[in-house]
């Protein structure tokens, strides 16, 4: 006799409270359930359940085995679903938090194709570039952007962040471009606010360079759009930028100093029951992130 099956018999009368009613369930008959239990006491060398002819209760023991057994086949049931994706479906409602720009574009979008195909799941999209408490705040999923500094959290890096430096192609007729990073000083740079600096490789290390200019936000999108509007340099992330780039209303500079990309992740409180739901969802935008035609293209709206 399976333990397997010895552990889901004892589930089931638990959860059900008598012999009969788990034998029902299971379409046998009540002497195969005793049989099974009674094995499975005799394995174990415990007594799990006390059974009368009126009642039947758990002992502390039971009670103990009981949660044990119920988690293991919650695993057990969300490694098939893991596997099998094609007998399962997603349901449920999915909290998801995003850097705001980022969000707007890249994620907001591709909540449409996914709520079409998984139309037992809802979402609510948080926006914002605040770091958000996943566990205090019951998120299930965050995307960011960057180096990762909270070692608890469960990762999965969903595509490259490469940044780089942009500016008007009116800035750079009237200030000069570029060449090397000590030309950055006589450069009005856009600073989004207190940062640390921005990174650039200088032979096979990565520095970071303090810029200052004449004006500093704390919100990229006006940096972005104060380099549309020929104010200054501005160090940007691809995926804010390509679009301007390719239409010619930035322009990048100091490319061959760019440093190594950082990385675009999705991060969650922790592997274990993780909600098909989240699973699907992280695919996808893997997927569609590093499918190279989603980049050079616009994004879908």
């Amino acid at each position: 006799m399976s333990r397997l099956k010895q552990i889901e018999t004892f589930v089931s009368v638990a959860n059900r409270g008598s012999l009969s009613a788990a034998a029902a369930a299971e379409g046998v008959a009540a002497g195969v359930v005793s049989r099974r239990l009674d094995a499975l006491e005799a394995r174990l060398g415990v007594k799990l359940l006390l059974r009368t002819t009126r009642r039947l209760s758990l002992t502390f023991e039971g009670s103990a085995y009981l949660e044990d057994c119920q988690r293991i086949l919650r695993e057990l049931g969300d490694a098939e679903a893991a596997v099998s994706l094609g007998g399962a479906r997603a349901r449920g409602h999915l909290r998801l938090s995003a850097p705001a720009g980022f969000g707007r574009r890249h994620v907001a979008p591709l909540l449409m194709p996914f709520l079409d195909a998984n139309p037992e799941v809802s979402v609510d999209l948080d926006l914002s570039d605040r770091i958000v408490d996943l566990v205090n705040e019951g998120v299930d999923c965050a995307i960011r952007i960057g180096e990762l500094s909270d070692s608890s959290l469960v990762s999965v890096r969903l595509a490259d962040n490469p940044r780089l430096v942009v500016a008007s192609p009116a800035y750079l007729e009237r200030c000069g471009v570029p060449r090397a990073l000590a030309d950055l000083a006589r450069h009005d740079c856009l600073s989004l606010g207190q940062q640390r600096g921005w990174l650039f490789r200088q032979g096979e290390e990565t520095v970071s360079i303090k810029v200052s200019g004449r004006l500093e936000c704390n919100d990229g999108a006006v940096l972005h759009e104060w380099a549309l509007a020929g104010r200054g340099l501005a160090w940007r992330s691809m995926w804010e930028v390509k679009d301007e780039l390719r239409r010619g209303a930035l322009v990048a500079v100091l490319q061959e100093f760019a440093a190594p990309p950082t990385g675009i992740h999705a991060v969650f409180p922790q592997r274990k029951y993780l909600p098909l739901r989240v699973r699907l969802l992280v695919d996808l935008l893997r997927q569609r992130y590093n499918d190279p035609d989603y980049w050079e293209g616009s994004p879908p709206g």
